[in-house]
């Protein structure tokens, strides 16, 4: 038995049986990688799978308790090698990141090119998603690090480390109706409004929406996207009022006017979240300081190794941190 076939394995699996497309997948001719299983099952001394033909058709009883076995001992492989490389102080590789449009336009630039200066042989791939998505590709092995917010309880599907505090700003265009001098809108005014905002919102777990729910108020949802410069680009159009991070509204949009949002909706927490049982590179670890510098790197790797309980520090706000990670 050979890692080989373990990974060929896995890869007949995720690729739905499928074993041209599994064989294109681990770079291998369809003939190499059918061979290869065949010699795994001689060994094993059953099959993995109900084939029809030529074709693959069901797993096996027995396979699947071999396929989640064998994901196992490639991804141990995966971290005695990651594990060697950080000891031989490798400085290339890859960094994956999973994060929503909001952070990676807005609040990784400074951060990835602060790797990049220091690790210039590290490739990195930005892969945007929404939340849920995120934590899905990295809970999956496609992602080294998730990069997401709550409003609340923090992620459970890794190691869930704050960064920082964010608010939610109110934004119109200069002349709309709420651009007027006085205090910011709220609840109820922004209730007699149409809302651009994340497509979260419309979620009846949103905190947008319980805000409006504990005040005895619907909101108006007019019109939702993943992408932070699309709300701005509709609240121009006059279809309604935005609703959205403050990272995504900086002194080029001086064409729009922005309050915090109304005290009941409540702050945002961005969390890094790293994969459980996996060993990552340092130059990860090392972008999760640059985002959180209150965080010693070392009670980070300590953490992730099992060997020191999670306390992170209070995070800082969003304000306070931009002026670290922009220097």
């Amino acid at each position: 038995m050979t890692l080989t076939q373990l990974r060929y394995l896995v890869a007949i699996a995720d690729a739905e049986l499928n074993i041209t497309l599994a064989a294109s997948r681990v770079h291998a001719t369809q003939p190499g990688l059918s061979k290869q299983l065949k010699q795994l099952e001689d060994e094993l001394g059953f099959l993995l799978f109900v084939r029809k033909g030529r074709s693959l058709e069901a797993v096996t009883p027995a396979g699947v308790e071999v396929i989640g076995r064998a994901r196992a001992v490639l991804s141990e492989a995966n971290n005695i090698r990651t594990y060697a490389a950080n000891q031989r102080r490798e400085s290339q590789g890859q960094l994956i990141l999973t994060t929503t449009h909001t952070q990676a336009r807005f609040v990784l630039p400074p951060a990835v090119a602060r790797i990049k200066q220091a690790y210039p042989q590290v490739s990195v791939h930005l892969q945007q998603a929404a939340e849920s998505d995120a934590l899905d590709l990295l809970s999956q092995g496609d992602a080294d690090i998730a990069i997401i917010s709550t409003a609340g309880a923090e992620p459970t599907a890794g190691i869930a480390i704050p960064l920082y505090r964010w608010r939610r700003l109110v934004l119109v265009p200069r002349g709309h109706a709420l651009d007027r001098p006085g205090a910011a809108p709220d609840l109820q005014a922004l209730s007699t409004q149409p809302l651009i905002s994340y497509e979260s919102s419309t979620r009846g777990s949103s905190s947008l929406q319980r805000a409006f729910a504990a005040s005895g108020l619907t909101p108006d949802i007019a019109l939702t996207a993943l992408d932070a410069d699309l709300i701005k680009t509709y609240v121009r159009t006059g279809l309604g009022v935005g609703l959205l991070a403050e990272m995504a509204v900086n002194a080029g949009d001086e064409d729009l006017r922005s309050w915090p949002a109304p005290a009941p909706i409540d702050e945002c927490i961005a969390w890094a979240v790293l994969p459980r049982d996996r060993v990552l590179r340092d130059y990860a670890l090392e972008l999760v300081h640059v985002l959180a510098p209150q965080i010693d790197t070392r009670d980070l790797r300590r953490v992730i190794d099992g060997n020191q309980e999670a306390d992170w520090p209070v995070p800082p706000t969003w304000e306070s941190l931009t002026q670290t990670i922009t220097v």
